[in-house]
Parts: C-alpha cells; sequence; structure tokens
C-alpha cells in the first residue's frame, strides 16, 4: 500500500502542467471581460480561415507521417535483423541528437539551410513559399523520424521467426513473405508509429516560426499569434486549442482502435 505514495508527485505534476493550464484555456474560452459568453467561442468557430489553416496543418503533418514512416520502415526491418548488440549500438545513434533540446537543434537546421547550404551551393533556398514549406517538412521529418522507428523496430524485433521459415518452406518468395506475413503482424508498431509522429506534427509551430518564417502559416502559428495578440487574443486562441484538442483526442481513439494490443509502443 505504501507504494501508492510513489504516484503522488506525478499526480502534482499532473495537475500543475495538465489540468491547470486546460482550465485556464476554458475560462479564457468561454470569459470575455470578465463575463461568461459563448460569443467568441462562436465567432471563432464560424470563422472558415481557421478550418482552411487547420486542414493545412492536417496536410503537412499527414506528408510527415507518411515520409517518415516510408524511412522508418525499412530502417527498422534491418534493425530488426541484425544482432541485438549491433541494433543497440546503431539504434542510439538515432537518438543521441533527441537529448539535445529541440529549439537548438531547429535553430542548427536554419543554420544549414539559411547559411550553410547557400554559401555550398551558392543559392538561396529559403526565398518562397514553396521552398519555406518543404524546408519545414525536411526539418520535421528529422524531428519525428526517431518516433516512428522506435515502435517499428520494438514490433518488428519481436516477430516469430518460425512464421518465417514457415512462409519459405511453403514456398512463397521473400516479397510474398513480406506482405502476407511481415507487414500484417508489424501493424501495430505502424498504427502506433503514426500517432506518435501525426498528432505531435498537428501541434508543431516552432519549425515553421524558425525555418519558414511563419510560411506555411500553421495552427500552432495561429494559436500562438492569438496569445500574443493585445485585442481578445485569448479568448480566440483558447478557442482554437479547444478545437485542437478535440482532434487530438479524436485522432488518438481512432489510433488505438487499431492498436488494439498496445504493442507498437510497449517500448517506450
Amino acid at each position: 500500500m505504501k507504494r501508492k505514495y510513489f504516484a503522488y508527485p506525478y499526480i502534482v505534476w499532473m495537475i500543475l502542467f495538465i489540468a491547470v493550464p486546460m482550465i485556464f484555456i476554458f475560462y479564457y474560452a468561454f470569459n470575455v471581460d470578465g463575463r461568461w459568453t459563448t460569443e467568441r467561442f462562436v465567432q471563432t468557430i464560424a470563422n472558415g480561415d481557421y478550418w482552411i489553416v487547420l486542414l493545412k496543418s492536417v496536410e503537412i503533418a499527414f506528408i510527415t507521417t507518411a515520409i517518415c514512416l516510408l524511412l522508418a520502415y525499412p530502417i527498422a526491418y534491418i534493425l530488426s535483423n541484425m544482432k541485438k548488440s549491433v541494433a543497440a549500438f546503431i539504434s542510439v545513434l538515432f537518438f543521441v541528437p533527441m537529448w539535445m533540446n529541440f529549439v537548438l537543434r531547429t535553430y542548427a537546421w536554419y543554420a544549414i539551410l539559411e547559411f550553410a547550404f547557400p554559401k555550398l551551393l551558392g543559392v538561396k533556398l529559403l526565398t518562397n513559399s514553396t521552398s519555406n514549406t518543404i524546408a519545414v517538412l525536411v526539418v520535421m521529418v528529422y524531428d519525428f523520424l526517431p518516433f516512428m522507428v522506435l515502435p517499428l523496430y520494438n514490433t518488428l524485433s519481436k516477430l516469430d521467426r518460425s512464421l518465417l521459415e514457415a512462409s519459405r518452406d511453403l514456398g512463397a518468395n521473400g516479397v510474398t513473405t513480406f506482405f502476407r506475413v511481415v507487414l500484417p503482424l508489424s501493424v501495430p508498431g505502424i498504427v502506433s508509429g503514426i500517432t506518435m509522429v501525426f498528432i505531435p506534427a498537428i501541434t508543431a509551430f516552432t519549425v515553421t516560426a524558425m525555418i519558414g518564417h511563419g510560411k506555411p502559416n500553421l495552427y500552432g502559428n495561429v494559436i500562438e499569434k492569438q496569445f500574443k495578440s493585445t485585442s481578445g487574443g485569448f479568448a480566440t486562441g483558447s478557442t482554437l486549442a479547444i478545437i485542437l484538442l478535440i482532434c487530438v483526442m479524436v485522432s488518438t481513439l481512432i489510433m488505438n482502435h487499431f492498436d488494439k494490443d498496445k504493442e507498437g509502443g510497449s517500448i517506450l
């Protein structure tokens, strides 16, 4: 029974940094100039510009997730077929950059794209909306790729090798074995990886602010601008945050429905 006391610091942490901020968000969304009203909430929801930005953010997050999946799956598959010691060493190389602060890593990419590449190539890269979007995607893939590799490697490394041998014994070649055996069994890892990349990618705004100078304008950037605004921005920003929270919760529920075994993220 005494072990439950070890959970108290975590409960206090969740109250201070999860529950209390959420209370403030709902307070500012429905309390404008000291009076409780849904007027600003309804006005914000009815504004189509915010929904356009949200769809753009979902599009960027989807592309980021798809690229991460295409890159991470071969990496995780190769690692899962290596010796445990070698795979562990290579895995560490993937996650060493994550030990550095996220903002510092983003600044490093900004220096590379803004100064290093133009000096080497003689061509300025960040010149328009298209080039900024590509740069943002590159940096986001770099930041979130390890979160896709981890659950995929965890799932693939646990596959029963006897199933692969049985598939070959029955006459299936490597391609057939992969698509009929390996890929279906790795679905929990795929779903978990998508969850760990797609949801943070929707809410990411630091990369766009630093790399693209606010272009493309994503949902997180809009929320940031509203909270920095002096003309009732807290109410609008809080409403936008609630909409984003609902989207994240729906995405999580959908992903959990497909990841019933919860195997994909068990390593975390």
